[in-house]
């Protein structure tokens, strides 16, 4: 269940039909630990691992980066991320760090 802290915070936030951030720069790690309860996660340290990464990636390129590029590029495997976001790991992640739907996800 949602906490009224939650649903206080997320109300200052604007999301697009797909439940993203309208604006990424209006992220901060409180946001995304609402996001994270909305979506029925904990984040640990390995979710920031991979949170960290988006919003890095997104500095430098712009747009949210596919699960390819993060399990290329970080110590998280496929098989862990799947865990870590389970219901489309690519896009949950993308959710939870303020970002846009990342290219390639359904």
């Amino acid at each position: 269940m949602t906490t009224t802290a939650t649903r206080d915070i997320l109300d200052t936030v604007e999301f697009d039909e797909g439940g993203f951030m309208v604006d990424p720069h209006a992220w901060t790690p409180e946001i995304a630990e609402a996001i994270a309860e909305r979506e029925g996660l904990e984040l640990t340290e390995r979710h920031w691992v991979v949170i960290h990464f988006a919003r890095d990636e997104f500095a430098k390129n712009g747009e949210a980066p596919t699960l390819r590029r993060i399990t290329k590029t970080t110590d998280v495997s496929t098989k862990e991320i799947y865990k870590l976001f389970p219901g489309g790991p690519a896009k949950v992640a993308a959710k939870i760090a303020g970002l846009g739907k990342p290219t390639g996800c359904i």
